[in-house]
């Protein structure tokens, strides 16, 4: 089975192919429901994501012009209540003023498909500088190491110069003006930025559409599983893959594994034409 030409890719499904292309297989491709646990703490596991989820949309609202004061009142969780006084206390330094938008989807083509991304806060100076903020609400702070290596940090930062131009005074921006940010909540409000430039732009814009073009010429029956059975410790399909690998604790996720896949309404997404 191969992928349909309306496949829209991101960043969490390339992501899932980097790690493990029969992941990205059985959850794509053949669309195969599994209900093994994430973890090997379902209650704590369910309650982490339902709090980053409400960090997500508290984030959101506030960046609409809601009260802040009226927004923690709907606050009853103390883990989430810390989270949201780090966020109002020590927010992201040196964010660009004149344009603040959340919850911004953004889609070029690539490869023959589209690739679409969701960035948490686009914070921008057009004409100067355009900066993409992801909120974290991993309980063990990513390295930096693997920050840099995640698909997220590649694909955001290509999507905001291929698509970035509604929010640069109608001109793409350059890539030496992006930057991205990762702002981890249960961390005090740590930050990771990466800036970007023309050479990893072109270094980028390759190595994504020699990925999609990898996963596109995929016809095997069984599309091979990692070999790093630490990834599988995280994975719903382990016990179907017969993997004897038991399920990781949440305090050890080095990732936020709740992203949900986009739910778009395609004409609101600011894109390049095909």
């Amino acid at each position: 089975m191969s992928l349909p030409d309306t496949f829209q890719f991101t960043q969490a499904k390339l992501q899932d192919y980097d790690d493990c292309p029969r992941r990205f297989q059985l959850r794509y491709v053949l669309m195969q429901p599994w209900p093994a646990l994430i973890t090997g703490q379902p209650g704590e596991y369910d309650r982490h994501v339902a709090r980053g989820r409400d960090f997500h949309r508290l984030a959101h609202q506030y960046t609409l012009g809601l009260d802040p004061g009226r927004l923690e009142e709907t606050i009853h969780d103390p883990i989430l209540l810390q989270w949201w006084k780090t966020f109002l206390e020590n927010p992201p330094a040196g964010l660009p003023t004149a344009l603040r938008r959340a919850e911004v989807v953004v889609a070029a083509p690539l490869g023959g498909y589209r690739l679409m991304a969701r960035f948490d806060l686009l914070a921008a100076e057009p004409g100067e500088r355009l900066v993409l903020v992801d909120w974290k609400t991993v309980l063990k702070p990513t390295p930096r190491s693997v920050l840099s290596r995640r698909l997220q940090t590649r694909v955001y930062r290509y999507l905001a110069v291929e698509a970035g131009a509604a929010f640069n005074g109608g001109r793409p921006p350059q890539p030496h003006q992006i930057e991205m940010v990762y702002w981890f909540a249960p961390s005090g409000g740590r930050t990771e930025s990466f800036p970007y430039d023309a050479e990893q732009h072109a270094a980028g814009r390759q190595s994504l559409v020699d990925l999609i073009a990898e996963i596109a010429a995929h016809r095997g029956a069984t599309w091979p599983l990692t070999p790093d059975e630490r990834r599988c410790r995280f994975c719903n399909y382990r016990s179907l893959c017969e993997r004897e690998v038991k399920p990781g604790f949440l305090e050890d996720l080095e990732e936020d594994l709740d992203a949900p896949e986009l739910e778009i309404d395609l004409e609101q997404i600011t894109e390049i034409e095909f």
